[in-house]
């Protein structure tokens, strides 16, 4: 049984989403970020799965993976007739790398330093002002986004993949925290959000 530790607001969600795509058999365990005690990140059972002591973390038996997108390919690969992820074909399989790579260093960048300079760093580290800079990084990446997209539904071949799970979390990131995302990027994420998967995975991380 595949056991999946996360929290509510994180990036937990894309694996909860990922596991009900892959129609994957689950339990899923909130834990609570920066605590010590029980069903804490910073516990010493936790940071035994995880050493960062950070979420999402996955285990399969006596497999353990750290990092959402690792995650992500990980369950494709445990349900290959769903297509989560293109196999056997280098040419779609470079295009799904490209989204993905592009998500989590150009995309979400912007957004995870802003927020970190808003609450995650130690206050005297945070620098005033950085979200303008994320602002103009994010605005920046969005226009390479919809060059990616262009007319497509689905990011890679107009397929859906664990890399629209990856675009539409982050967007949904971006709109939830006041970014300027433009009407056809929202439509996209408001689209998948309304996939049925979603909505399980949303239900489910109310039980966080």
């Amino acid at each position: 049984m595949v056991t999946l530790y996360g929290s509510s607001q994180s990036r937990s969600f894309r694996a909860l989403w990922a596991l009900e795509e892959a129609d994957i058999k689950y339990t899923y365990h909130p834990v609570r970020i920066g605590r010590r005690g029980k069903d804490g990140t910073q516990s010493d059972d936790y940071k035994k799965l995880n050493y960062q002591g950070k979420v999402p973390t996955l285990v399969d038996d006596d497999l353990v993976i750290i990092e959402s997108a690792a995650i992500l390919n990980y369950i494709a690969r445990l349900a290959p007739l769903k297509n989560l992820i293109p196999i056997d074909n280098s040419e779609l399989e470079s295009a799904y790398d490209v989204a993905c790579y592009f998500t989590l260093t150009e995309l979400e960048q912007p957004l995870w330093t802003a927020a970190k300079h808003s609450f995650a760093l130690p206050k005297q580290f945070r620098l005033a002002g950085i979200k303008k800079v994320a602002e103009w990084e994010f605005a920046k990446a969005l226009t390479t986004l919809e060059h990616y997209l262009n007319d497509q539904q689905f990011i890679v071949n107009n397929i859906f993949t664990m890399a629209d799970i990856l675009i539409a979390h982050t967007l949904h990131w971006a709109i939830i925290a006041d970014y300027d995302v433009s009407e056809r990027l929202t439509k996209y994420c408001e689209r998948l959000y309304q996939r049925p998967a979603c909505q399980r995975a949303i239900k489910a991380q109310q039980l966080d």
